[in-house]
């Protein structure tokens, strides 16, 4: 019973929390409204006794790359990006999409037969071996293929850090400090002398 009610607050936790996550105008705040879903399916991870999964969510997800997020969109221009966001324009490919997710969802939950005895319990196997079989074996590509993704989006917030350059910024010239010659370094000027009556 117990169970049940720790499953149902972290459940209602993720949920509300991931519509603030979609819903959020501020970036920031939908940054850390996805930190806190991710501290909810934690919980719910560990109460299906997938402690590996949860406390990977939370060491390297919310620990690192969480964080990494956050610092790359407090480095975004934001008011420039919130004037250029229109919410209203895009709402009916979001209601497609959703639609299309749901019934995506309703079908995978149709298959699944909750009377199957979990496979840690039936093997006596810990969920980490499990974990590196599955990823390792039948997973192998799917799993190379997110690292690939993972890597692009880096480089399309250090993209989006950096484009269109900043004004003022300087840049170190090699070719130039390297071609300059010694009497470019130093330059002698004669400047008249001003004397000026200083009285006490």
């Amino acid at each position: 019973m117990a169970q049940t009610i720790l499953f149902v607050i972290f459940a209602l936790i993720a949920l509300l929390s991931g519509l603030m996550v979609v819903t959020a105008r501020h970036p920031v705040k939908a940054v850390l409204s996805l930190v806190v879903t991710f501290g909810a399916t934690a919980g719910t991870w560990m109460l299906l006794e997938a402690e590996f999964l949860s406390l990977v969510l939370i060491v390297v997800y919310v620990g690192a790359v969480m964080v990494l997020f956050l610092f790359v969109v407090m480095m975004l221009d934001v008011e420039k990006a919130e004037k250029k966001a229109n919410f209203v324009d895009y709402w009916p490919f979001a209601v497609v999409v959703a639609l299309l997710f749901f019934v995506m969802l309703v079908n995978l939950m149709g298959h699944i037969t909750l009377a199957t005895p979990s496979p840690t319990l039936v093997f006596d196997v810990s969920n980490v071996l499990q974990i590196g079989l599955a990823l390792f074996t039948f997973y192998l590509y799917p799993f190379e293929l997110a690292a690939v993704i993972l890597l692009v989006a880096m480089i399309s917030a250090i993209a989006l850090t950096f484009r269109g350059g900043r004004p003022g910024k300087k840049t170190q010239i090699i070719s130039a400090q390297v071609k300059v010659k010694a009497t470019d370094r130093l330059r002698m000027v004669d400047m008249p002398t001003v004397m000026k009556e200083v009285k006490i």
